[in-house]
């Protein structure tokens, strides 16, 4: 808070300045002015706070000053120095606006105690214009998050806040809406905010009746996501600065967000058409050393159409992610974007599996970050494709737990991610999968014979391969003749019997939920010869797969 000592005596001036530290009662001092003329020159460039001026001074005196200022910074308070003289003098200028008054014979404590009172009553206006601006801008805020997700409905004491608040910033029209009407008064008359696009103080507007409620000048929605300078409370900043800016530079009401600022533009041809409003988001991520991903929605001739536009440019800011960071964007960019596919391979999800099976965090990192990279960079991929294909590859995890773990009684799946184009889904995808190995290979070390529930989870996982119990053994690297042992042992049953249970479960769920045929089953669960897997699943159901197959349908 700044403090200006103006005298024409040096001796009051050193003295003012030397003997209080102002520093210490949070003042910054200006340098001393020798006259009001001076004060005056330097007044609107410096802009003080506080004013501590002699009464009597050559030219212009302390009591003309206090009118000027006033005049010029109506916020700024004043304090006069007097002599017993000039005493009564002093007391009629407190009823033009003069803050207190002193005598020059003052002790420095009274002129302190004078200053803290100028001090407190500057801080009392802040807060109550801070307090003022939050309420008018909560105020703002539900209306326009009303008028874009429900509308206004027959509420003409809120469509008169709306369009006050349109008129004010310079987007409506006060002579197209007017028919003609008195301005709006109490709270639909002050929600609105002055801005460089206003017209003149005297226009006024009315909303359109219920039988016309189509707007005077179009308007269209856009979304303005800022990135660049790190993480909340950073972040917020950049959005903040941002919403500044192009409030200033576009006509337009705005609202600040978490994720965007959202604006209700005029459509003005050369300034919010594409091509002004890349002109208009270049000059914010220059100044501001950022980048900025906007969605631009439909042009609205009335509120319900400005709830479609805002919807369209809903739609297109869910692309973030999938679409380059920096740039301008409508629906006709993703119009040709039918989805890509939602679900990993049957080769993803046994890549998956071996990479689960070694704990190897490393691999599964490169391995998750490529296929969601691909997803992204996919030119047909949607918001919700996406999505499905990352749900899929944790889905994919948790089946391979299922498989994997010797009890699933207490399995439960993980959580699956969600696509928002702003994060890392990759990263989410990487902490689900990652939580899932770490589980499976914890649980497995905690049993005695971990390596026999190792051996059971990759006997499961290569059912299709002809695995043999020597090579079971060497992949767990245990004697052969060891484990054939510990395995019947921790089973009940031997290694081939074990096997060949675990092949005719797999083709019992293949046979029962797909079309799958008879030997493309075989196949899958490690049997070349059909007609030897035929008697085997027959020996194992008592049906030949077609006989079981066809009981299930019927």
């Amino acid at each position: 808070m700044r403090l200006l000592i103006v005298d024409d005596e040096v001796i009051i001036r050193r003295g003012l300045c030397t003997v209080i530290d102002w520093k210490e009662l949070g003042l910054e001092l200006l340098p001393a002015a020798e006259s009001a003329e001076e004060a005056l020159e330097r007044i609107l460039a410096e802009k003080p706070h506080i004013v501590l001026t002699d009464i009597r001074m050559p030219g212009m005196d302390g009591i003309q000053l206090a009118a000027e200022i006033k005049k010029l910074l109506p916020d700024t308070e004043v304090v006069i120095l007097t002599g017993y003289d000039d005493f009564s003098y002093a007391q009629q200028a407190l009823r033009g606006g003069v803050t207190d008054y002193l005598l020059k014979t003052s002790r420095p404590e009274e002129i302190m105690k004078a200053a803290l009172k100028a001090k407190m009553n500057i801080l009392d206006k802040w807060a109550t214009v801070k307090q003022d601006h939050l309420q008018q801008a909560a105020l703002r805020r539900q209306l326009l998050e009303r008028v874009l997700e429900r509308g206004l409905q027959d509420d003409e004491t809120a469509r008169a806040q709306l369009y006050a608040w349109l008129v004010r910033n310079g987007v409506e029209s006060a002579a197209a809406v007017n028919s003609p009407a008195a301005p709006p008064t109490g709270r639909a008359a002050s929600i609105g905010t002055p801005s460089a696009h206003a017209p003149s103080a005297s226009a006024a507007v009315t909303p359109p009746s219920p039988a016309a409620p189509s707007f005077a000048a179009p308007k269209q929605v856009l979304l303005v996501a800022l990135s660049g300078w790190g993480d909340p409370p950073i972040a917020d900043l950049l959005i903040g600065a941002g919403e500044n800016i192009l409030h200033e530079l576009l006509p337009c009401i705005t609202l600040q967000t978490k994720d965007y600022v959202l604006l209700v533009l005029r459509i003005q041809p050369g300034l919010t058409d594409q091509a002004g409003l890349t002109k208009a988001l270049k000059r914010v991520t220059e100044t501001l050393k950022c980048s900025a991903f906007a969605a631009l929605g439909t042009p609205a001739h009335s509120e319900e159409e400005l709830r479609d536009s805002y919807k369209a440019a809903q739609e297109v800011f869910a692309f973030q992610g999938l679409l380059p960071q920096q740039g301008l964007y409508t629906p006709e960019d993703i119009a040709a974007r039918s989805g890509s596919r939602t679900v990993c391979t049957e080769k993803e999800e046994k890549e998956l599996a071996a990479i689960l099976m070694s704990d190897n965090a490393t691999e599964l990192r490169h391995w998750v970050n490529q296929k969601v990279r691909a997803q992204l960079e996919d030119a047909s991929a949607t918001p919700l494709s996406v999505q499905g294909y990352l749900q899929s590859m944790v889905i994919s995890g948790y089946r391979w737990l299922e498989r994997a773990s010797s009890t699933q009684s207490d399995l439960t799946p993980p959580p699956l991610p969600t696509f928002e184009g702003d994060g890392k889904p990759e990263e989410d995808v990487f902490k689900a999968l990652s939580a899932v190995m770490t589980r499976f290979h914890q649980g497995v070390e905690q049993g005695r014979y971990a390596y026999i529930h190792k051996a059971i989870a990759y006997i499961r996982e290569n059912l299709h391969l002809p695995i043999s119990l020597q090579q079971v053994a060497g992949y767990v690297h245990v004697n052969p003749n060891h484990f054939s042992e510990v395995f019947k042992r921790e089973t009940g049953c031997t290694y081939l019997e074990f096997v060949t249970r675990e092949r005719m479960n797999r083709a019992i769920e293949i046979v029962s939920e797909t079309q799958t045929k008879v030997a493309d089953v075989a196949k899958s669960v490690g049997y070349e010869d059909i007609k030897y897997f035929t008697q085997q699943f027959k020996k194992h159901t008592g049906q030949t797969p077609s006989e079981f197959r066809q009981m299930r349908k019927d």
